[in-house]
């Protein structure tokens, strides 16, 4: 089976329905709510030693059958149940989907290209992706089986992150000056 590999650039390059896309530069919005999730999921993970969480990092995905290629989530977590330490450590470009995904929706995004980036994190692996849009202030929430869709005055939880608990209104909302 064949694998696309894309070279490095900035903004990130990504495989989406046969074709490149390059990843947006952040705007405001955008930017403040990918940091927030990361910072949550981040401090997850040190507290339970499981796995490992960033944001843009680069992963090549292969569902089974299909081509192998890079997509870059805004933020992921893979598991050291999944990939151990070692293997995670020294490898820059995990060779597997992570656990989980997040995806702060740009303006310019095509929502045929979110659903392919969906179905192929799912198809490859990942148990749940969280699609964030900061115009709606909504979070949808994706796994094998189910959707759902959580409004600001919701709470994010879900039994594939236990103990993980992140208010969707703090995506949202600005820093306030003291």
């Amino acid at each position: 089976m064949h694998e696309i590999i894309l070279p490095d650039a900035k903004p990130a390059l990504e495989w989406v329905n046969n074709r490149v896309l390059q990843k947006v530069t952040p705007k405001r919005k955008h930017a403040l709510a990918q940091t927030e999730f990361a910072s949550a999921l981040r401090t997850w993970t040190h507290e339970r030693g499981n796995g490992m969480a960033g944001t843009e990092w680069h992963f090549q995905v292969r569902p089974p059958g299909e081509i192998g290629r890079t997509l870059v989530p805004d933020v992921a977590f893979l598991s050291y149940d999944r990939m151990p330490f070692e293997e995670q450590e020294a490898s820059e470009i995990a060779r597997i989907a992570p656990d989980v995904i997040v995806e702060v929706r740009s303006p310019d995004d095509r929502q045929r290209d979110i659903d392919e980036k969906i179905r192929v994190y799912l198809a490859a692996g990942t148990t749940i992706v969280f699609l964030v849009d900061t115009e709606t202030k909504t979070v949808t929430i994706r796994d094998a089986q189910t959707t759902r869709i959580m409004h600001v005055d919701d709470v994010l939880e879900h039994p594939t992150l236990p103990g993980f608990s992140l208010p969707v209104r703090t995506l949202f909302d600005l820093p306030r000056p003291k």
